[in-house]
């Protein structure tokens, strides 16, 4: 079980996330909102990467800074083609990941068969990733993500720059992974989304602004038919003048 209590984060003058709380027990969730929201610093601060101003973050009861490495051992994070090495080789890349998530040497070989054929990654993988597609960079950092069988897995955007029949797979696969995990997903394609979360978290200026099955928010807008009818009815004007999700 992952609780955030009462997480805030401010940049100088600037609140990018106010009072957020939430608990996320196993299953798929989809984090909704426009750019600039506060959905990546939800995300960062989540898996470690930055500290909240106020607020803290439990793992199973414990601080996830008091846990350290073990709690790190436990996260996938898969962020927008940030963090790679465009001279190594995508199966060098997993290799390098799998060693720093501490996987055993004798298992480090079919663990990275095993997330490449998640990805549909085979035939690339001793390419440099510098040759790859935006759409190919994205999928390896998704296989990096699930080194381990993390119990924890954050995905930022994980669609993007994908082809719709590899949008499909990922997120076939994606429903596949569920079941023992927390698995944490932002997207802007809300019907890639839609038909494998358990639940939606709506955010706007950093705050949660509403939490539930699909289903239960398209009854609680009137005349929304799906999840996209529901996001612009509460997004339409914010995503249209929003111009950067740097927080």
């Amino acid at each position: 079980m992952l609780t955030l209590d009462n997480i805030t984060k401010k940049y100088k003058a600037r609140t990018a996330l106010c009072g957020v709380s939430l608990t996320l027990d196993c299953g798929i969730y989809g984090l909704l909102g426009p750019n600039g929201a506060g959905k990546s610093t939800l995300m960062n601060i989540i898996t470690g990467n930055i500290k909240p101003t106020e607020g803290k973050v439990f793992w199973e009861g414990a601080d996830i800074y008091g846990l350290g490495g073990q709690f790190r051992s436990l996260i996938g994070y898969a962020p927008q083609q940030q963090g790679l090495y465009n001279s190594f080789t995508g199966r060098r890349f997993l290799s390098y990941m799998a060693a720093l998530k501490g996987i055993p040497k004798k298992e480090v070989t079919s663990e990275i068969e095993r997330v490449l054929s998640f990805v549909n990654m085979q035939d690339a993988a001793d390419r440099a990733i510098g040759a790859y597609s935006g759409g190919m960079k994205q999928r390896i950092l998704i296989a990096q993500a699930i080194v381990g069988e993390p119990r924890l897995i954050v995905l930022d955007e994980p669609t993007a720059g994908l082809d719709p029949k590899e949008r499909v797979r990922i997120r076939e696969q994606v429903r596949a992974l569920a079941g023992n995990k927390i698995i944490l997903v932002s997207t802007h394609v809300v019907s890639d989304i839609e038909p494998i979360a358990d639940e939606i978290i709506l955010i706007r200026s950093g705050s949660i602004i509403d939490r539930d099955t699909v289903g239960n928010l398209c009854k609680k807008h009137d005349g929304s038919r799906d999840l996209e009818d529901v996001y612009m009815h509460i997004f339409g004007k914010e995503e249209s003048y929003a111009s950067s999700d740097s927080v």
